[in-house]
């Protein structure tokens, strides 16, 4: 661990091995600003107007009045495994952000832990949103798994196994949206005017963005009991002239001074190719997918 500048921020924490690297700014946030292969290209875009992003916590349902810009200093603790940063309560809200990046790096994963308090008079129905802003071009994509299929007759169960929240100024014949038989694919595309947004009850507890020939994948706990923001989306995605690729805990009533917590694993991979179907996907991401499970059996 190192102290560096980047992107104009002076006091950031650098964390690398001989893999890959992360960066997390102290002056604002909590905020990692990088993560990538060494000396290699960042995952993340670090600015969205005149904001500083990469990959923040957030609160769900997302309402209007308690979007507050993480623009104060974070605090620094240094634990074994682990290093803490928490940003001042927000007073509009009465909620307290923390994050814990790792103090060592493992291969080409990380753990990062997304918490918040209720530091308010009452309780609050919340949720921990974890928002990763990811770069334009390169053919990006955003890949997301459907439960399993099973014919009609054939013993798969009567009632649904997944639903698709579709927010009010999108389309479901945008072209940037593609449905397989197997996943469900949501790509950047400068052509294609506006925004568009879709979550999804992503029961396998994973999502992928594919980058010119790199795939982050994010892990999650799926608790199939809890109701997730959103009419249950786990995973939301967003693009306009950025994207937003995002994982959500599940719904908790905080009574004050308690937490929830929200946990995302990531893995960077390279030399993938472009996924353009479910054949593709089945034949280039998912092998990759089932590494990552079965090394964390």
């Amino acid at each position: 661990m190192e102290t560096v500048e980047f992107a104009g921020l002076k006091n950031c924490i650098h964390i690398s091995n001989n893999i890959i690297d992360l960066i997390a700014t102290t002056d604002i946030g909590p905020s990692i600003l990088r993560f990538g292969f060494i000396h290699d290209r960042n995952e993340f875009t670090v600015r969205s107007g005149n904001r500083f992003a990469g990959h923040i916590i957030r609160h769900a349902p997302e309402v209007r009045e308690r979007n507050c810009p993480a623009l104060d200093p974070v605090k620094v603790e240094e634990h074994d495994t682990f290093i803490r940063l928490t940003p001042p309560t927000e007073k509009p809200t009465g909620i307290q952000k923390e994050m814990d990046i790792p103090s060592n790096i493992e291969g080409n994963h990380v753990s990062i832990v997304h918490r918040l308090y209720n530091r308010g008079l009452w309780p609050i129905e919340i949720a921990p949103w974890a928002s990763s802003l990811m770069p334009p071009g390169g053919g990006g994509r955003a890949i997301v798994p459907l439960p399993p299929r099973f014919p009609r007759r054939g013993g798969g169960p009567l009632t649904p196994t997944c639903s698709i929240a579709v927010w009010c100024y999108c389309k479901l014949n945008d072209p940037r949206l593609v449905l397989g038989e197997k996943y469900v694919m949501l790509k950047q595309d400068a052509t294609v005017p506006g925004a568009y947004k879709f979550g999804m009850m992503v029961s396998d507890g994973w999502a992928a963005y594919y980058n010119d020939g790199h795939l982050f994948v994010v892990t999650y706990a799926y608790k199939p009991e809890a109701v997730y923001p959103d009419f249950n989306s786990p995973v939301e995605l967003f693009t306009a002239e950025e994207f937003e690729f995002e994982t959500v805990a599940p719904l908790v009533k905080l009574n004050p001074g308690a937490s929830a917590e929200h946990i995302e694993n990531w893995f960077l991979f390279r030399d993938v190719p472009q996924p353009q179907n479910d054949n593709d996907i089945d034949s280039n991401i998912l092998p990759l997918i089932r590494k990552i499970k079965s090394a964390c059996v």
